[in-house]
C-alpha cells in the first residue's frame, strides 16, 4: 500500500490495543520494511515509514495465524512420522544390529580360531624341524668326535711304534725294517679335520612363508610409522635430479653439468644413498614406484664404491648392496651378482622395505595389501643405508 493511500483509518476496535508512543494512535498498521506495527501517522506522508510497504495489522495477524496453523499441521505430521519410525523401524534396526553383531563375533572368533590353529600347527611343525635339525647336527658332531677319537688312537699307536723302533733298533735293523714305511703311510692316510656344513645348525629350518607373512603383518601393524628417509644430495648421480624435499629422484638421460663431483657422488650409475644408516633395530620405509618401469630399491653398505661403470658400483652386482629391482615387467632380487627372479602378478605402486637387523633379515612388501614380495636373510657386516636407483621417470620416498 502506498503512502498516499494510508488515511487516518478506522478507530480502534472494541478492545483497544497498544498505542503508538510517538503519536498516541492505535497501532493498526504493519510496516513490512521495519517489520513492526505502526500507527496511521507513522505510515502517512510525514511519518517515519513513508515510502515503506504498509499493510493492515489484522491482515498481517491473519497471515501469521495461517502460518502457525500450517506449521502445527507439519509438526503433527512430523511427530506422527517419528512415532511410526520409533515404533516400526528402530526395533527392527536394533534387532538387526544385535543379529549382525552376533554374526560378526562368530566370524571374528571363527577366523581367529582358524589363524590360531594354523599358527599352532605351524609352530609345532617348525619346532619339530628345529629339534630334528638340532639332533642331526648333534649326531654329526658325535660321529665326527668318534671318528677323530679313533684317528687320535691310531696316530698315538703309530707314534708309539715309531718311537719304539727308533729306540730299540740299530742302524742295520732300522734300514731293513719295512714296518716303518707301512706305519708312515698309515699315518699319512689320516687327513686333517676339514670344515663341514654338516656340523653346523642350519637356520633355514625355521624359514616359513606363512610365518614371514604373519610376522610382517604383525610388525607393520605395530610400527608407529615409517622412517623419515631423505636422500643425501652429495651421493646423487648426475643423471638424477633431486627434489627440494630430498625425497624424489627424477631420471635425466643427459648428464647434468651442474653437479659438482665429489668422493661421495656416483658418477656413472643412476644411484643415490640416504643420509642416515641403520645399525640395529627394526626399520621400515616406503617408496612410490608407480611412475617408473626401471628402478632399484634396497640397502647398501657405506663402503659401496661410487666411481666408474664397473659392477663394483652397480647396485645388486657386488657384495655391498641388496636390492629389489624392476626392468619393464621383470622383477628380481639381486646381491653379489646373483639375481633371483620374482614372479609378481602385478606391478606394485608402492614398495615397502622392512629391515630387521636383529634377525638379519631384509623384507620387501606391498603396503596396500601387506603382501610379502621377497625376503632375504644375510649376515650384514656393517651399518646399512637405504639405496635407490632409477632409470625411467621418477620414484619418491613416501612419508
Amino acid at each position: 500500500m502506498s503512502v498516499e493511500s494510508v488515511g487516518p483509518g478506522p478507530g480502534p476496535g472494541p478492545e483497544p490495543g497498544p498505542l503508538c508512543p510517538e503519536h498516541g494512535q492505535a497501532l493498526s498498521w504493519f510496516c513490512c520494511s521495519e517489520r513492526r506495527p505502526v500507527c496511521a501517522a507513522c505510515a502517512g506522508l510525514g511519518g517515519r515509514c513513508r515510502g515503506h510497504r504498509i499493510r493492515r495489522a489484522e491482515e498481517r495477524a491473519e497471515e501469521l495465524r495461517n502460518k502457525i496453523v500450517d506449521q502445527c499441521e507439519r509438526l503433527q505430521i512430523q511427530s506422527a512420522t517419528i512415532t511410526k519410525y520409533m515404533a516400526d523401524v528402530l526395533p527392527g534396526k536394533n534387532q538387526r544390529a544385535v543379529s549382525m553383531a552376533s554374526a560378526a563375533r562368530e566370524l571374528v572368533i571363527q577366523r581367529l580360531g582358524l589363524v590360531r590353529s594354523l599358527c599352532e600347527s605351524e609352530e609345532q611343525r617348525l619346532l619339530e624341524q628345529v629339534h630334528d635339525e638340532e639332533e642331526r647336527a648333534h649326531q654329526s658332531i658325535l660321529t665326527q668326535r668318534a671318528h677323530w677319537a679313533e684317528a687320535l688312537q691310531k696316530l698315538d699307536a703309530i707314534r708309539t711304534s715309531l718311537v719304539d723302533m727308533l729306540t730299540h733298533l740299530d742302524d742295520f735293523q732300522l734300514i731293513k725294517e719295512l714296518e716303518i714305511f707301512e706305519r708312515t703311510e698309515e699315518a699319512e692316510g689320516i687327513l686333517d679335520p676339514q670344515e663341514s656344513e654338516k656340523l653346523n645348525f642350519d637356520e633355514k629350518c625355521t624359514r616359513s612363508p606363512l610365518l614371514t607373512q604373519l610376522w610382517a603383518t604383525a610388525v607393520l601393524g605395530t610400527l608407529s610409522g615409517t622412517e623419515d628417509v631423505r636422500i643425501d644430495e652429495r651421493t646423487v648421480s648426475p643423471f638424477l635430479q633431486l627434489s627440494d624435499d630430498r625425497r624424489t629422484l627424477t631420471f635425466n638421460a643427459k648428464k647434468s653439468k651442474a653437479c659438482t663431483d665429489g668422493p661421495e657422488r656416483f658418477d656413472h650409475w643412476p644411484n643415490a644413498l640416504a643420509t642416515t644408516s641403520f645399525q640395529a633395530g627394526l626399520h621400515a620405509w616406503v617408496v612410490n614406484v608407480q611412475n617408473s618401469c626401471a628402478y632399484k630399491v634396497g640397502v647398501a653398505l657405506g663402503q659401496l664404491p661410487r666411481k666408474g661403470s664397473g659392477n663394483d658400483s652397480r647396485l645388486g652386482y657386488n657384495a655391498f648392496s641388496w636390492v629389489f629391482s624392476r626392468y619393464d615387467q621383470e622383477f628380481r632380487f639381486s646381491h653379489g651378482g646373483q639375481h633371483e627372479s620374482l614372479g609378481l602378478l602385478r606391478c606394485p605402486a608402492l614398495l615397502g622395505v622392512l629391515l630387521d637387523l636383529q634377525a638379519q633379515e631384509l623384507l620387501f612388501y606391498e603396503p596396500a595389501s601387506g603382501t610379502v614380495l621377497h625376503t632375504h636373510h644375510a649376515s650384514f657386516p656393517g651399518p646399512l643405508f637405504p639405496v635407490f636407483a632409477v632409470a625411467d621417470q621418477t620414484i619418491s620416498i613416501v612419508r
